[in-house]
């Protein structure tokens, strides 16, 4: 068994755009910002030099996270899933909230390149995890840190 973590081909390639913008456009002006703090004299009292420096230790620490995940991943082509309507890996799934029949969708991706803003959730966060395994119609549990919640599965697609 392939003990990589997973990430769909669609979060490769957002992160990888990420990774390039963070070398290409990102450093470059960091070490332009911290060459032009550095030309305002004293750097102990200096705002600007101190600001640069920190943005520069969360970007390089950024391109490391991102370098070491991709390399490191299993990049797994959901298109190419033949599961019908279970869920797994990869899946795009509609929600309906059993109390209030609010609808969500979430796609289950790898933890890296998941972003909740986006609708695209760990496999490993508790909400993936209650889904993995199920079918369009199934209810689930799910124990979330807000509380118990119940939802009923709309719908489930692969397409990428």
């Amino acid at each position: 068994m392939d003990n990589r973590p997973p990430l769909t081909q669609t979060g490769a390639q957002r992160l990888r755009e990420e990774l390039q913008h963070l070398k290409k456009v990102v450093r470059p002006q960091i070490i332009q910002a911290i060459a032009d703090a550095r030309a305002h004299g004293d750097l102990k009292e200096n705002a600007e030099y101190h600001a640069a420096r920190e943005q520069q230790s969360f970007t390089e620490g950024r391109i490391k996270q991102l370098e070491g995940g991709i390399s490191n991943a299993q990049i797994i082509d959901i298109s190419k899933l033949n599961v019908g309507d279970k869920i797994v890996f990869g899946a795009k799934v509609v929600l309906a909230d059993i109390d209030s029949g609010d609808e969500v969708q979430y796609q289950i991706v790898g933890d890296l390149e998941s972003d909740i803003k986006l609708g695209l959730i760990s496999v490993l966060s508790p909400v993936a995890r209650a889904l993995i395994g199920k079918s369009v119609g199934d209810e689930v549990e799910v124990h979330a840190p807000g509380g118990e919640r119940a939802y009923e599965i709309i719908s489930v697609d692969y397409s990428s």
